[in-house]
């Protein structure tokens, strides 16, 4: 782990509760085991320390999983991605309440003018569906280009729909106007590098990094798993979708929360303010009922929080309320609990649909939520 920012600790030093974390392990293992996905990493922070930090199984075949292997993030890599947003609001870029068109002008085309910043981040813009071409994934221009041709699936502001990529493209675009950088490369020298996570997360993962990226697999008719093609290419990793490419090992994903129950430093390192983590992390809509997700999200500017629904997805039930992370389809959920200063993440390499998926992530956070003292 050289470079990591986290110095380590043990379980009993950390006040949690071995028997329950090792419950876990056991769920986990018994996952492999019976062949329910090929690997797995899990880590788990407190107070600034790593507390734990396990990998299980396979990353790709014939290789298995490491600490130092790369997991396929999906949709947690949009909270990597609103930090950035965050770093360049605080340094006075654009306020949450401007519209995109403000800074992208093109942007109002289709009825999109009105659309502000903070309904894009909220997942409130209207455009749910919306796709970026490939042609977009490594061409500037075009990913402008295709954005602002976006169409509008519903009237802006009037749903909370989850936006599974097109909204990060959009706020992708906006760091590129407000900057005039490839968004990797102002992701990565605004909140991956000062965070000293280098060699532990990439939105946009390049050749030197190649070959320590998991496969990403997905249940097969009759058993076993199959990789999912578009996942696995070259061109797919290289691109670092804002919302859905990157890449990441748990114990980077679980001290990128250490940062933000931190108040934004890591490291001796900040990257944001307390005010700004604290107004990122509030709860901007409400009991607004996710038509995707089918219950409230209680969406934050990028993480969502646990609330007091009686049900919030990956989180956990008996997760303290103020609790707020975010999940990755089908394999996959980090979080923080300000309450505890407890960070969590869950790695695999296999997209498993629901009803199941949901129901392990309730297990699985419930241990760790329970381990705490």
């Amino acid at each position: 782990m050289s470079g990591y920012p986290l110095p380590t600790t043990d379980l009993e030093s950390a006040g949690l509760r071995a028997g329950q974390i090792a419950r876990l392990v056991a769920l986990i293992e018994g996952h492999i085991a019976d062949g329910t996905y090929p690997g797995a990493q899990i880590a788990i922070a407190r107070h600034g320390k790593l507390v734990l930090n396990r990998s299980f199984g396979m990353a790709a075949p014939g290789r298995a999983a490491s600490d130092d292997t790369l997991w396929l993030l999906f949709s947690n890599t949009k909270v990597i991605t609103a930090v950035a947003i965050w770093a360049l609001a605080e340094q006075g870029a654009f306020r949450f309440s401007d519209k995109v068109s403000d800074h992208v002008p093109e942007f109002a085309r289709n009825g999109k003018g009105d659309i502000t910043i903070m309904q894009v981040i909220t997942h409130q813009g209207g455009f749910p569906f919306a796709q970026m071409p490939q042609a977009g994934w490594e061409d500037m221009a075009a990913r402008r280009e295709a954005v602002c041709n976006f169409t509008l699936d519903h009237s802006p502001g009037s749903r909370l729909h989850y936006h599974g990529q097109s909204a990060h493209w959009v706020l992708a675009v906006l760091i590129e106007a407000l900057t005039g950088q490839d968004f990797r490369a102002f992701i990565r020298e605004q909140v991956i590098a000062p965070l000293g996570l280098g060699g532990d997360m990439y939105v946009g993962l390049p050749e030197a990094a190649m070959g320590r990226e998991i496969e990403m697999v997905a249940p097969k008719e009759g058993g076993g798993t199959a990789p999912i093609a578009d996942n696995n290419t070259a061109a797919w990793k290289k691109a670092g979708s804002p919302g859905a490419g990157g890449y990441a090992t748990a114990r980077g994903m679980a001290a990128l929360y250490q940062m933000m129950l931190n108040g934004g430093e890591l490291g001796g390192n900040r990257v944001v303010s307390p005010r700004m983590v604290a107004y990122a992390v509030r709860n901007w809509t409400g009991d607004m009922v996710d038509q995707y997700m089918g219950m409230p999200m209680h969406r934050g500017l990028g993480p969502h929080l646990r609330g007091i629904t009686p049900t919030i997805r990956g989180l956990g039930s008996i997760a303290s309320p103020r609790t707020y992370g975010h999940g990755g389809a089908g394999i996959s959920y980090c979080w923080a609990d300000p309450d505890s200063g407890v960070s969590f993440a869950y790695l695999t390499n296999c997209r498993i649909p629901d009803p199941w998926h949901s129901r392990r992530l309730d297990l699985v956070a419930n241990f760790v939520h329970s381990a705490i003292l």
